[in-house]
């Protein structure tokens, strides 16, 4: 029987977490769980971990796993009702045909919707309207296409719910939803301000070119409509989710429990129209096997944590959250995350960090912003380049590179700068 601090049970344990991550990298049309659930068993098997100690890693993420869930649902109810092509109406007419005006509204309008509804909610319905408004007035589209893709990353610091890498990490900060929210203020503006600065100065010849005459994009449905009714009730439905978490919450309700009623509540007058259709639409936008990806892949890392490399980079990790131990955190953090991806970067970093508040939240500057700088960094990059693909060309890892070279260690280090500052308010 292997076990984890033997160096057969280190290279086995490693290799399972390569073989995750590769095969979800590289099978586009096959679900994740496919490859991680075996692996887990198999790790669970050879004796790198036991039964009960994954059984409580599900459970201990049971929670997030369900939040996850029903913001899913309502984020599939906002887009199925209109939220986002009103959006596509609001950025063309806002612009008034200005790809400088547009680039600003494109990263508020990036900016809210990742803290509000996530980061996958930015990728997969933002980008097409922004796309499709940046062609709609004859603007270039990769800086407005670049937009979405990096405030996805960087603005999802601000609340527990804007990213899973939040939502896994929020009970080890010791910080209520206000208060990781007051702490990740400044951080976020900060990040956000300097990014769009840099876009600014990158992009600055591509902003001053415009193409007129670009092919009508796809999908139809996100082209901007001049007739577009704002979807008022919905509208006030988030704003009200959004209030109920924060009431909630010094409470005891868990926040799943208030994202569950508020899925139901999204869904209720659909389900009422058309059931079937609105239980398939539920089901479809739930997607059970990257809910069951995220259970298995923190089976997978178990063992990892647990031996010699988790010790290792344990060794590196701060004992407190000083200025400087803050930002070896959220470096290590963003190395980390651009080496074996963002989530399995935050699995195998929060135990680690646990002991102090201030180094979690380093933690989550460091996994968030740090996969800006290539594509392997997170799940919603590559997302987002697959959406860039059937609607454009999608820039090269080249480019991408590049880009987020310039970016990433200046959003993450005056991010970094601000955390600490927050802290020291706190």
């Amino acid at each position: 029987m292997l076990t984890v601090d033997s160096v057969a049970g280190c290279i086995v344990s490693i290799a399972g977490l390569v073989v995750v991550i590769v095969a979800t990298l590289a099978a586009q049309r096959v679900p994740a769980v496919v490859v991680a659930a075996p692996v887990a068993g198999l790790l669970i098997l050879l004796g790198l971990t036991d039964l009960d100690a994954a059984a409580d890693e599900v459970m201990t993420m049971a929670p997030t796993i369900g939040f996850l869930a029903a913001m899913l649902v309502v984020a599939d109810v906002c887009a199925r009702e209109g939220v986002f092509t009103w959006v596509g109406t609001v950025l063309a007419g806002w612009s008034r045909a200005s790809p400088y005006r547009l680039l600003r509204i494109v990263f508020v309008a990036a900016a809210v919707t990742t803290a509000i509804l996530s980061l996958d909610t930015t990728i997969v319905l933002l980008t097409p309207v922004a796309v499709a408004t940046a062609r709609h007035i004859g603007a270039r589209v990769t800086p407005i296409a670049f937009s979405s893709a990096h405030l996805a990353n960087t603005a999802s610091t601000l609340l527990p719910v804007s990213n899973l890498t939040n939502l896994l990490a929020f009970s080890a900060t010791g910080f209520g939803f206000l208060g990781f929210t007051g702490v990740m203020l400044a951080p976020w503006i900060a990040a956000i301000l300097v990014e769009y600065l840099i876009f600014r100065w990158y992009f600055a010849g591509a902003l001053g070119s415009p193409t007129p005459g670009d092919p009508a994009p796809r999908p139809p449905d996100a082209q901007p409509r001049p007739d577009a009714p704002r979807p008022t009730l919905l509208l006030v439905g988030l704003a009200l989710l959004l209030v109920a978490f924060v009431v909630a919450e010094p409470f005891g309700v868990p926040l799943a429990a208030v994202a569950g009623v508020g899925a139901v509540l999204f869904t209720l007058p659909e389900l009422l129209r058309s059931p079937m259709a609105t239980l398939r639409s539920t089901v479809t936008a739930v997607n059970i096997p990257f809910l069951g990806f995220v259970a298995t892949l923190g089976v997978v890392i178990l063992p990892v944590r647990d031996g010699p490399l988790g010790d290792w980079i344990g060794g590196l990790i701060p004992s407190s959250s000083t200025l400087l131990g803050i930002l070896a955190v959220a470096v290590l953090a963003a190395v980390l995350a651009n080496l074996v991806n963002n989530l399995p970067a935050t699995l195998l970093l929060i135990p680690l960090v646990a002991h102090d508040p201030g180094l979690v939240m380093a933690m989550l500057l460091g996994v968030n912003i740090g996969p800006n700088l290539a594509y392997f960094g997170s799940l919603a990059n590559l997302l987002w380049r697959e959406i860039m693909h059937r609607d454009v060309a999608a820039p090269t890892s080249r480019e991408y590179l590049r880009l987020g070279a310039l970016t990433v260690p200046a959003t993450l280090g005056v991010a970094v700068l601000a955390l600490w500052a927050s802290l020291q308010l706190t």
